[in-house]
């Protein structure tokens, strides 16, 4: 695979009028960045804490303004730009005698996130996160978050949306948080015509290193077919394997599950062996190496990340994949023309 984006054409990658400037908070190894980069918009600061994050991001692109720091010591009054973006942790709120009001959300993740939209008054703000968020407390957490929200002077929608529409070999839902200022009308992206599989993804991926499993766990695998998951296993092996779990109900279809050449990939975790979601090589009794990992999550080739093994497939896993934030940035871009306005 060449080291442009895989799976889009070159071509549109970059607007011809590349003005719109984005802020990204809890930037990670610079998925999101990377497909808005690509749609056209300008990153003008990247807030990520974790060091190996914030160094993938530096080695790869030095012209980024990616700072290393702690979100709830960072001001944003100084800092001007026509986007905000970011993934902020689904966190609970106390409710009992309190009217959620921004204030109410202090000591979340989240309320640093509207304080920066407050601080910057963005044109548009784009919120990620896990599907969890709309049943989080039987829905309290979203209702309350698209309240505060929309109490900063935003007009707020939300969709969930699966990135294996949007030319991405892999069912991975995320919820969307899109916020406008009024007078400008944000469309969700339509759906790519075609899924993507993972033979899509890994055609001549380079090579790269990976983990590995234990023996006990190899010998397992094995006898999953490409597709199969634990019940595919001779019974007295499912459970031996499965234990107690055995007994549970619940299809539990992550568990020593082998992913098919003609199929997308499961959604992607932070470590490629954990035990409720296994995603296997198709025909290698093996886990998906760093790099294979970065083609399912759509980043280029010549996208180094830094860090030891872990951290390299924990910083891929929490990635927005490239491409969906390609999707994602033509969407914004078209908002933010004049034409459309």
């Amino acid at each position: 695979m060449p080291n442009d984006l895989p799976y889009v054409d070159p071509k549109t990658f970059i607007s011809q009028t590349a003005t719109a400037t984005v802020i990204e908070l809890f930037a990670g190894a610079g998925g999101l960045a990377l497909g808005l980069e690509r749609a056209g918009l300008q990153a003008t600061a990247l807030i990520e804490l974790n060091k190996d994050a914030a160094a993938t991001l530096r080695h790869n692109r030095p012209n980024w303004n990616a700072i290393q720091a702690d979100i709830r010591e960072f001001s944003f009054k100084d800092i001007k730009a026509d986007v905000v973006t970011g993934g902020f942790p689904c966190q609970a709120f106390s409710y009992a005698g309190k009217s959620l009001g921004l204030q109410d959300t202090r000591g979340t993740l989240f309320y640093e996130f509207a304080r920066c939209v407050r601080e910057v008054q963005p044109k548009i703000f784009i919120a990620e996160n896990v599907r969890g968020l709309i049943s989080h407390q039987k829905g309290k957490t979203l209702a309350a978050i698209l309240a505060v929200l929309e109490s900063l002077g935003y007009g707020v929608q939300y969709r969930l949306l699966n990135a294996v529409n949007y030319d991405v070999p892999q069912k991975r839902e995320r919820v969307i948080i899109v916020g406008t200022l009024p007078g400008i009308a944000f469309q969700y992206p339509a759906p790519s015509p075609k899924i993507l599989t993972l033979r899509d993804a890994l055609a001549d991926v380079p090579a790269s290193d990976g983990m590995k499993y234990s023996d006990k766990k190899a010998a397992v695998l094995a006898l999953v077919p490409p597709g199969g998951y634990w019940r595919n296993l001779p019974e007295e092996v499912q459970k031996s394997y499965m234990k107690k779990n055995y007994y549970l109900t619940g299809g539990k279809t992550g568990i020593a599950r082998r992913i098919s050449w003609d199929e997308p990939c499961l959604t992607l975790t932070t470590s490629p062996s954990q035990k409720q979601t296994d995603r296997c090589h198709p025909e290698e009794t093996r886990p998906f190496t760093v790099r294979e990992y970065a083609r399912i999550q759509t980043f280029p080739d010549d996208w180094e990340f830094m860090g030891g093994m872990s951290s390299k497939y924990k910083q891929i896993g929490n990635a927005v994949p490239v491409n969906f934030a390609f999707h994602l940035g033509r969407a914004i871009a078209s908002a933010l023309s004049p034409a459309s306005n």
